[in-house]
């Protein structure tokens, strides 16, 4: 291989971590995905250019590929987001929820409202101690026509939320509706901010830990399926 075709090899790959964080192309000697989600989840329609987002587009594919590629053993996500478009994030999450590889996610600075989905679609979590997450109900902005057609239509997708986080986490029903609904934890708004353990202690997160701890918990189920 000559020295031009590996500099634009490399051109490409510093492209593609500029773009998604990762490289296009998955390092084969490493049996593990990483994963970024940060800044705020996009979907069907762009964000400002100002935004820190994650693409919606992006993600997809690469889980494809983790799930194809079978020198991939597990996926490790790393989140921290301020959540994004309700769809494309709990589409996301059953996405990363059905890949029968293991899977970990850890919680950083924030996984917070679609993100909080997004950390429980893994087999399991981690949040370190000053990482925060959001819960509260969806919610918009701007002119609503047709107000009862779009409450229910919001309150529909809101129990879609509600049966995937159950479905994939601790927590019980009571308390998730009591932590989504509250009305003293918020300044004009409905929801609740768990700090850390708190959100172990609800039975949302499985664990307090930071990458070391996340990374030695995913060998260890990549050992238990591939043994």
């Amino acid at each position: 291989m000559n020295k031009d075709t590996n500099n634009d090899k490399n051109t490409n790959a510093m492209e593609a971590i500029k773009e998604i964080g990762t490289p296009d192309i998955p390092d084969f000697n490493n049996p593990i995905q990483f994963l970024t989600i940060i800044g705020e989840v996009e979907g069907h329609t762009l964000s400002p250019s100002d935004k820190k987002t994650t693409k919606y587009e992006h993600i997809v594919p690469m889980l494809i590929t983790s799930m194809q590629n079978p020198k991939i053993k597990g996926i490790f996500i790393i989140l921290n987001t301020v959540g994004g478009d309700v769809e494309a994030g709990l589409a996301l999450a059953e996405m990363i929820n059905s890949i029968d590889k293991p899977k970990i996610s850890l919680v950083l600075g924030g996984g917070h409202s679609i993100g909080v989905p997004l950390a429980t679609a893994s087999d399991y979590s981690f949040i370190v101690p000053t990482a925060t997450m959001t819960i509260h109900p969806i919610r918009t902005t701007g002119l609503v026509i047709g107000v009862p057609q779009t409450f229910r239509y919001f309150e529909k997708m809101q129990q879609r939320i509600i049966n995937f986080i159950l479905r994939t986490s601790n927590i019980n029903k009571d308390t998730l509706k009591k932590l989504m609904y509250s009305t003293d934890e918020l300044a004009n708004d409905v929801g609740t901010i768990l700090i850390g353990k708190e959100a172990v202690d609800y039975g949302l997160i499985d664990e307090v830990g930071g990458f070391s701890q996340a990374l030695k918990k995913l060998e260890a189920l990549m050992e238990g399926k591939y043994k």
